[in-house]
């Protein structure tokens, strides 16, 4: 089992992932990671705190002269702001009385809820007497964590013939087009253009203008995500048990990720008007390495809990960031009383990098699955593994 986790603060010294189970002998480019946190920090409508940082991975452990140990991998990114917040997300002791600091604190303090924010249920879950110590962690900065964990998922998935690309299909109401049945070599390539991953020029304007005006107006905008998934192999994830359905781990992932209010898999929200003989994929003797075939592909590359050897499709809608620079009325803690909500230095629409952060859940998810089917304590048991499966699937296409 792959297991995977996070640490750190928005402005503290800087976020480490971890990530255990991961075969030794894999070769890892470092660069790869950190291309994808450069990636992160893009699109039009981000805030100023991406001048200021310039996110790189530094391995920690795991990693030896560039492979993979089989230990547990740990990774860093340093918070280059914290230069400027030494004193107030300090891990030691503080000198209150200290004219300098007591000034930093109190011009750091959030004294009123964000709606739509962590702020008001965590702050009363964990009894906290000053707001920031939800906003720092609930942060979507956390998220540069996760996308360096998902980049060496990628070089896992890679390894093996798997490929993903993520774009963004929507931002507020400008709408592009689905590209579920793009070839991704294509795909990827349209959108390395865009200043918002979208694979079409014109409606990267038409986002952007969007973008622009509702910046002037202090508010902010979401969208809508796509997830697109090659080579999978029949047979990741199980149907015997809820908690290893492969859908229901990729819904959990997908809505873990801050701002995320709902997630599709395939044509599952328009599916749930039509007939059954509209949705389902049919069947037909197979061509090629597998002993069936489909012409459709509604289902998103999963049916039962399980890859079913289709390109896997999954979309993810996120809503409009909860900090506005003209602010939602709220109320102000601890006395409860009516003001408008504080504003903290952010973004107006970060639709491009959630579409990245997106991609890395998903490959942390899929090198999960991938990895529970296909299990070893080294990249070469896995590979055993593995064409030992895709040898048996050939053998039965040629049978028939």
């Amino acid at each position: 089992m792959l297991r995977f986790l996070t640490s750190g603060e928005s402005h503290g010294k800087g976020l480490v992932a971890m990530l255990e189970g991961f075969p030794a002998g894999l070769e890892i480019d470092i660069e790869k990671i950190n291309d994808e946190l450069f990636r992160r920090q893009q699109g039009y409508g981000r805030g100023a705190r991406q001048k200021i940082e310039k996110d790189q991975a530094e391995v920690l452990a795991g990693i030896r002269h560039g492979t993979t140990t089989g230990a547990p991998i740990a990774l860093l990114i340093e918070n280059r702001d914290w230069e400027n917040w030494r004193n107030v997300m300090s891990t030691e002791p503080i000198d209150t009385n200290d004219s300098t600091i007591g000034e930093e604190m109190n011009k750091k303090l959030i004294k009123h809820f964000r709606p739509g924010h962590a702020d008001l249920a965590g702050t009363i879950k964990y009894g906290h007497s000053d707001i920031r110590n939800v906003l720092e962690r609930a942060s979507a900065r956390e998220t540069a964590a996760r996308v360096a964990a998902g980049g060496l998922c990628q070089q896992l998935l890679a390894h093996f013939g798997m490929k993903l690309v993520s774009h963004v299909v929507q931002v507020g109401t400008v709408a592009g087009l689905s590209k579920q049945d793009s070839d991704l070599d294509e795909l990827e390539r349209a959108i390395s253009s865009s200043e918002l991953f979208c694979a079409s020029e014109e409606t990267t304007e038409e986002m952007k203008q969007h973008i622009k005006s509702t910046w002037t107006e202090g508010d902010s905008l979401g969208g809508i995500i796509e997830v697109l998934a090659d080579g999978l192999p029949v047979g990741l994830g199980s149907y015997t048990q809820w908690d290893r359905k492969l859908d229901g781990r990729l819904g959990q992932a997908i809505l873990s990720i801050q701002a995320m209010k709902a997630v599709e898999i395939g044509d599952g929200m328009i599916a749930a008007t039509m007939k059954g003989s509209q949705v389902h994929d049919a069947l037909y003797p197979g061509q090629g390495d597998l002993p069936f075939r489909r012409t459709t592909n509604r289902a998103g590359g999963l049916e039962g809990g399980m890859t079913n050897g289709e390109r896997l499709v999954v979309r993810a809608f996120m809503k409009p960031i909860p900090t506005l620079l003209r602010g939602l009325d709220s109320v102000s803690y601890p006395d409860f009383k009516a003001h408008k909500a504080d504003y903290e230095r952010s973004d107006v629409c970060a639709i491009a990098a959630a579409s990245v952060v997106c991609r890395a859940m998903v490959s942390i998810i899929l090198a999960d699955a991938f990895l529970d089917k296909f299990a070893g304590d080294s990249i070469e048991d896995v590979a055993r593994s593995h064409d030992i499966y895709r040898t048996s699937l050939r053998d039965r296409a040629k049978r028939n």
